[in-house]
């Protein structure tokens, strides 16, 4: 028998669905604190479980609570994703038709460069080309500052990436709409925009999956066709060389 949605359930979606998105250790005590406050049977292994009663009840809404990675340090995250809503349209609501563009086209820098990053400079170089309206560069500042805030984009040292909740929500709409560019990591097999990539055979993997995959290895190969994997491994220092 399916497990009932309870009140410590509807709890737990509501802080979810207020956060945008949540980071596991804090999933992990919004779990525990939700079932102690509504009296619910608690064990601190079963929040897979607690999460899929959830989804179950979500299915007929079309949304699911969906777990995801952060591909800066490998740590899980949860967010609620809304499977009716294609492309951009969630955003839409939220921002005007020139700030979508905007982000559109910076996505495009993103996942069509080579580490998953774009800069500011060629960003903002965007701002005066857009179709919709031209923007000036100071309100196109804002508008990424924004979407830094909202946790679609995350920003170090001038440089910007996908954030963890844009790529947990964004995930089937990216595979779909960059299909030559967009790839899945050969670990973990979710979408993988900052990665590393085999010369030999183009297998990607995600940096946080790099470091797992090849810790216990002296001569780092691919997993899928066993050539030498040339990159550096992230945190590691490479003791071997290709062997002549």
């Amino acid at each position: 028998m399916a497990a009932q949605m309870t009140d410590a359930h509807r709890r737990f979606l509501q802080v979810l669905m207020s956060k945008g998105i949540t980071e596991g250790s804090e999933a992990r005590k919004l779990h525990h604190h939700c079932c102690e406050t509504d009296k619910v049977y608690y064990a601190h292994d079963k929040l897979d479980d607690f999460i899929s009663t959830i989804n179950r009840h979500l299915q007929p809404l079309f949304m699911q609570v969906r777990k995801g990675m952060s591909e800066e340090d490998g740590r899980a995250h949860y967010a609620v994703v809304n499977l009716a809503e294609t492309e951009i349209t969630k955003m839409a609501s939220d921002y005007t038709e020139i700030e979508l563009e905007l982000f559109r086209k910076t996505m495009d820098l993103i996942i069509l460069s080579e580490n998953g990053f774009a800069s500011s400079t060629d960003i903002l170089n965007l701002a005066d080309k857009l179709k919709t309206k031209k923007m000036k560069k100071k309100e196109a500042e804002q508008v990424l500052k924004v979407f830094v805030e909202d946790k679609w984009l995350s920003e170090k040292n001038g440089e910007y990436t996908l954030h963890t909740r844009c790529i947990i929500e964004m995930e089937q709409y990216i595979l779909s709409n960059y299909q030559d560019m967009a790839r899945k990591c050969n670990i973990c097999h979710s979408l993988a925009v900052q990665s590393q990539v085999c010369e030999s055979c183009g297998t990607g993997m995600h940096l946080p999956c790099v470091r797992k995959y090849f810790k216990a290895q002296t001569e780092p190969r691919c997993p899928k066709c066993n050539e030498f994997w040339s990159c550096d491994i992230p945190g590691m220092s490479r003791m071997t060389s290709q062997s002549p």
